[in-house]
């Protein structure tokens, strides 16, 4: 059985590595490198600190050093309603296991270990978005597709 543990801080730089994996993953190419990994490294070393619990990480450390698998995930509090009445509302991100470490079961036990960490916290509606070869998991662990529309707005950069 495979173990997950709580990221800390200085798993960040790991965190940012994996994440490159998932977006290449997502996207069919590799992300380039930029600011945006010292922003994500950052932001995660912060956020990791933190005392509220508004974010979590979960980790499989590699043999050898390093991570191989990690997911992470955020509460959000919106306004409740019929099916949510509480308004807490969990979001998967970043869930990313090394090419050299992929079907040993990482990534489920970082899952598991993400979906109890909501589920301590009563959060009752989680939401991800899946690349076609995590379905089966996130499947396996209860998600299904929805109906819901979704719409995006990206604000354009301040210029430099």
């Amino acid at each position: 059985m495979v173990d997950a543990r709580r990221a800390t801080p200085e798993d960040a730089t790991e965190l940012v590595r994996l994440r490159g994996l998932m977006l290449a993953a997502m996207a069919g190419s590799d992300p380039e490198p930029g600011r945006w990994q010292d922003l994500a490294r950052d932001n995660l070393r912060e956020w990791l600190a933190g005392p509220e619990p508004w974010l979590a990480a979960f980790v499989v450390d590699a043999p050898a050093g390093g991570l191989a698998a990690c997911a992470v995930g955020t509460i959000e509090r919106r306004l409740g309603g019929p099916a949510n009445p509480s308004g807490l509302c969990g979001y998967v991100f970043n869930v990313s296991t090394d090419p050299a470490h992929r079907r040993r079961g990482h990534s489920r036990a970082c899952m598991t270990a993400l979906l109890n960490w909501f589920r301590e916290r009563g959060v009752r509606k989680i939401d991800l978005r899946a690349s076609e070869a995590g379905r089966p998991l996130y499947r396996s662990l209860g998600f299904r597709e929805t109906a819901e529309p979704t719409m995006r707005l990206t604000a354009p950069a301040d210029p430099a």
